[in-house]
């Protein structure tokens, strides 16, 4: 059952105890909830922690709104999962030479492919980056230099918390896993978005101007959503060409290897749903999608678990889980918290990088997954528990 947070215009159900989120958070979630467009309660996820205007891990339903800032700067991230044929026996003891293939097929941190990714892909996938690609001169044109950067973007990595994974379940099957958004042309589009909605008039008497909003049926609101879904999108083709990549890598290794169906999610997007209902546009800022009998991926860290998972339908939270294990530290706090040996401890038995580039993302920045977990077994139930072997950081 959730915990409930006080102090706003409508409740805040937290499937987290109060006492375990930091106080900054608590009054994001507060300024939040005192939105007059918010729609019965704010949902929070175990996962939630600080973010930029709005927390990550909440999920906010509005009636003819939508705050730029509540879905949050990396349109579309998001994961993606495949289980392959492959199992644990089938691997080699030493995963350098993998890991190093797929360093070179995949550009990571802010590189770029250098040429277009799409003769690379399957006919399918291609004719579908190519046609979202050409709708890139509708989107506003303060983005317009971008798009170069977007065309050779596509089935990139990026830096972070983003990776790819080779991982093992329970039963010893070999899945793939990796978890993107949308580069730099989404973060770009948020931001712009974002001040935009700052300059607007019913946003100015606002508790935290970082919340403004878009109102249904202006022409800010179509142009929001034109370039939100755009974003979206991108996002999805982006996992879709590097999840390709990755296969090609894997039969380049494997020549016998057969991959099953993906599992596919956003974690920070918009949709307009129906709850309690009600039509409304719905935030998920660190948050995936939870309906009855969907599919689902919840990633740990770098070091420990993450599970496949089908939704619940739980309508308290808006049908939503959490999108990970969700940081407990900053990354200027693990840095300074951390030593390298510490790094390599925590990721032994993983193929990876242990050098002071990747630091900010040792596992024990992070909450520990199995508490999130168990704070959600209302939302989810888990399908596969995944444990990584090798894993790729930009």
């Amino acid at each position: 059952m959730p915990s409930l947070l006080k102090g706003g215009r409508v409740p805040v159900r937290l499937w987290a105890r109060v006492e375990d989120v930091e106080s900054a958070a608590l009054q994001q979630l507060r300024n939040m909830s005192s939105l007059p467009w918010v729609a019965h309660h704010i949902a929070v996820m175990p996962d939630v922690h600080l973010g930029k205007g709005a927390t990550v891990g909440s999920v906010v339903a509005m009636r003819g709104a939508v705050s730029p800032a509540a879905v949050g700067v990396d349109i579309g991230c998001g994961m993606a999962a495949v289980r392959t044929s492959l199992r644990a026996e089938d691997l080699p003891a030493n995963l350098r030479a993998l890991r190093s293939a797929l360093e070179d097929a995949i550009p990571l941190g802010f590189e770029s492919h250098r040429d277009s990714v799409e003769k690379k892909l399957p006919e399918r996938l291609r004719r579908e980056v190519r046609r979202h690609l050409e709708k890139f001169r509708e989107l506003s044109p303060a983005v317009k230099s971008l798009e170069s950067r977007a065309v050779h973007q596509v089935g990139t990595l990026g830096g972070g918390n983003h990776f790819l994974e080779l991982c093992l379940d329970s039963g010893g099957r070999v899945w793939l896993l990796l978890h993107s958004g949308s580069r730099n042309i989404g973060k770009s589009l948020a931001e712009h978005h974002i001040a935009q909605a700052k300059k607007l008039g019913h946003n100015q008497a606002l508790v935290d101007r970082d919340l403004a909003v878009f109102l249904a049926g202006s022409p800010q609101m179509e142009t929001y959503r034109r370039d939100l879904y755009w974003a979206q999108e991108y996002a999805r083709l982006n996992r879709a060409a590097m999840m390709a990549l990755y296969e090609e890598v894997m039969r380049r290794f494997f020549p016998q290897i057969s991959f099953g169906e993906p599992v596919s999610c956003h974690h920070n997007y918009v949709a307009e749903e129906t709850h309690f209902g009600e039509q409304l546009v719905v935030t998920r800022k660190g948050a995936i999608r939870a309906g009855r009998g969907e599919m689902g991926i919840i990633p740990g860290s770098m070091g420990t678990k993450s599970y496949i998972v089908r939704g619940l339908g739980n309508p308290d939270s808006f049908e939503s889980a959490s999108h990970g294990a969700g940081r407990r530290m900053s990354r200027n706090q693990a840095k300074r918290t951390f030593s390298l040996e510490e790094m390599r401890r925590q990721t032994e038995g993983v193929e990876c990088r242990k050098d002071a580039g990747v630091l900010d993302e040792i596992p024990g920045a992070y909450k520990d997954i199995d508490e999130v977990m168990a704070n959600q077994k209302d939302l989810v139930e888990i399908v596969a528990e995944l444990k990584q072997v090798m894993c790729v950081k930009g």
